[in-house]
């Protein structure tokens, strides 16, 4: 098994309301979708997507929910974290596409995470982008600024539950909204909560319009040994099959929007 890589945080930013990134000096060969097992010292060991990578820079964004993600939201600069990874499949960007199609990016929440990396990867490669970006509420928005310097705000479309920031509703009201206007659109990424992803991949299918989605389960291991991840009916595991699925294999997924596992493999209704 291989052991974390101790390391120390360099930095903490403030990305929402009890949400925040830590950035850690790291170098890792990884991919947009691929994640990094977090080990917080005695306390517990827990997978994250990667939100930032640079040459010698990683940025992962935290949540305060749960013990583990509440005690690394909470740690300091100086504190030391250990790392294991990149695992799992990352996102597949099509390429080749027909001129003048756009690359969609659907995130709900901190879901946003490993879909902003996916951003700045299409860009480099001379791709269009267009990011929806949701909420609840204004104070849980996640990188605003970063993806508008990114994709420039007209690519920015925003929506919360109660209408506190840009169009009171759902992610798939705005997909829906750009589909019916008869967007180009190459393919549909998207990371967040389950009932979220699942509506989106049912949108996009209906109109033959190609994706991904990133699932999130509890993981123990994270390459594929202790099977803690694998998924109802179809059995492959997250952490290797995954995290990254297409559209088709994600709707044969029956627990999807449905229930997860905790960590004692009970189930929970979502």
């Amino acid at each position: 098994m291989e052991k974390p890589i101790i390391a120390t945080i360099e930095k903490s930013v403030d990305e929402a309301e009890e949400i925040r990134t830590i950035f850690i000096q790291h170098t890792i060969q990884a991919k947009p979708g691929q994640f990094v097992m977090v080990w917080v010292p005695r306390l517990n060991e827990k997978p994250f997507a990667i939100s930032y990578l640079e040459k010698d820079v990683l940025g992962i964004t935290v949540a305060a929910v749960g013990e583990c993600s509440r005690c690394l939201y909470e740690m300091k600069p100086g504190e030391k974290i250990g790392i294991r990874g990149p695992y799992g499949e990352p996102y597949h960007l099509q390429e080749n596409q027909e001129k003048g199609c756009t690359m969609i990016m659907v995130g709900g929440g901190y879901g946003s995470a490993s879909l902003t990396l996916l951003a700045e990867e299409a860009l480099a490669k001379g791709m269009h982008v267009k990011f929806i970006l949701g909420a609840r509420e204004k104070k849980r928005l996640v990188y605003v600024e970063r993806i508008k310097k990114l994709i420039g705000e007209e690519n920015l479309l925003i929506t919360t539950d109660d209408g506190s920031a840009g169009r009171k509703g759902f992610v798939t009201d705005a997909l829906r909204t750009l589909i019916e206007q008869g967007e180009k659109i190459g393919k549909v990424y998207t990371c967040g909560p389950d009932k979220m992803m699942k509506a989106v991949a049912e949108l996009c299918t209906a109109h033959n319009i190609q994706g991904e989605i990133s699932m999130e389960r509890w993981m123990k291991c994270g390459f594929g040994l202790c099977g803690h991840c694998c998924v109802d009916p179809l059995g492959f595991r997250v952490c290797v099959e995954g995290p990254v699925v297409s559209f088709e294999t994600a709707l044969q997924v029956k627990e999807l929007g449905t229930y997860h596992r905790m960590q004692s493999s009970r189930k929970e209704k979502l």
